[in-house]
């Protein structure tokens, strides 16, 4: 499209920190080591974790960029730049989270195709920019419709970026009309990402974000917006992001079984221990993020040091001048909630982390539970296998 273009090859990336782990180098895809997270409630730029499908699109001529709308709808129109940004500007704090956060977990139960994220796929930032409710009223579309007068019912975001799962055509999602055009939903049209303008991995210079919905919804390097009947029939919605019992693999899948993924589950991570970690004898930190999607707070955060059969409740936090209230007026509703605790540590400890939203759902214990072949939303209980600094120098005796 105009002002902007999906290069062919990966010659011209932008450059990005030296300390996060690569998990992919083309498309790029990279986390930072997960202690980076719970040093800060909102996570640096350079910390936050990328994920494409293909070369970063390069911005040639921000005056010529502009984004089209069009489908079900009687007022097809285009929009720059400078009238997205005459519109109201927000300030939304969400944690974006890939399905396929903790996904190494899980192909240890058995194999599973997708990126090989550890547990730092995610993190929080402050969004800025246009609600897509006054977005879509520059057309004719009312805030809190669920269908045109066309009958359109899915909003549908394409971006430049080119992947090889669309055979060389563009990335593409969509998100229900009712969704889109609820002011309290949040859904932005960004284009700055902690206060300053967004960087080009994640999206510059216009992205979608939706709050508390998997990260694949929030379409970066935004083209168009089409109103559609039914939801998007592009291969991210219809072929990928849909969670399958352990029951379902490659040679008996069946997609259309089941609704792509909107929402991300009740999950915690624990960020100041490897999996397998070697710790001194006495008190330990313990500490980590939960999250829930929908916009659900968290209740609580359980830790274990004996593998989940007695339970201590963490210390939740948001803001430092603030007291974190689950789905409290002064706690960010689509933020996730840091947690820590200091625990004395016994010897060949298992510590446990699990956590409860404030609709009551709860983690589930077992990776095996939850098991799916592409590896998405492992949302099990957190383990962190230690031993004691002292047993281990003991056995090298």
């Amino acid at each position: 499209m105009p002002g902007i273009t999906a290069p062919a090859n990966y010659s011209d990336e932008p450059p990005r920190h030296p300390a996060l782990k690569i998990n992919s180098k083309e498309p790029f895809n990279a986390e930072p080591h997960r202690s980076a997270l719970v040093s800060s409630y909102i996570t640096p730029v350079d910390f936050f974790y990328k994920r494409n499908h293909g070369p970063i699109p390069i911005v040639d001529d921000l005056s010529r960029y502009s984004v089209s709308i069009t489908g079900l709808f009687n007022k097809h129109i285009q929009l720059s730049m400078a009238d997205i940004r005459s519109l109201p500007k927000y300030d939304v704090t969400a944690t974006l989270q890939c399905a396929g956060n903790r996904r190494t977990v899980m192909s240890k139960v058995r194999k599973v195709r997708g990126v090989g994220w550890d547990i730092s796929a995610l993190g929080n930032a402050t969004w800025g920019g246009a609600k897509l409710s006054d977005v879509l009223e520059l057309v004719g579309i009312p805030k809190l419709s669920s269908v045109t007068s066309l009958g359109g019912k899915h909003v549908e975001f394409v971006s430049v970026d080119r992947c090889k799962e669309e055979k060389g055509g563009p990335y593409k999602s969509s998100i229900p009309l009712k969704q889109a055009t609820d002011p309290d939903a949040d859904v932005l049209l960004a284009y700055e990402m902690n206060g300053e303008t967004l960087n080009r991995d994640h999206g510059y210079p216009l992205r979608v974000v939706v709050p508390g919905v998997i990260g694949a919804r929030s379409v970066k390097w935004l083209d168009s917006i089409n109103i559609i009947k039914e939801e998007c029939q592009g291969f991210f919605m219809q072929k990928d992001y849909k969670m399958f019992p352990p029951s379902v693999d490659w040679d008996n899948i069946n997609w259309s079984t089941r609704r792509p993924q909107m929402d991300f589950p009740v999950q915690s991570a624990i960020c100041t221990l490897e999996d397998v970690d070697v710790i001194k004898e006495g008190k330990a930190r313990i500490a980590g993020y939960a999250v829930s999607g929908g916009g659900r707070g968290i209740e609580r955060v359980d830790i274990s040091v004996d593998g989940g059969k007695t339970w201590v409740e963490a210390h939740r936090y948001q803001k430092s001048n603030a007291p974190y209230i689950s789905d409290g007026p002064q706690s960010d509703k689509w933020a996730w909630v840091l947690f820590e605790a200091t625990l004395d540590i016994p010897i060949d400890a298992e510590i446990v982390a699990k956590a409860v939203d404030s609709a009551a759902n709860v983690q589930p214990e077992s990776v095996e539970d939850v098991w799916n072949l592409r590896g998405i939303l492992n949302t099990s209980w957190h383990r962190i296998k230690l031993q004691n600094s002292s047993c281990v120098a003991r056995s090298k005796m």
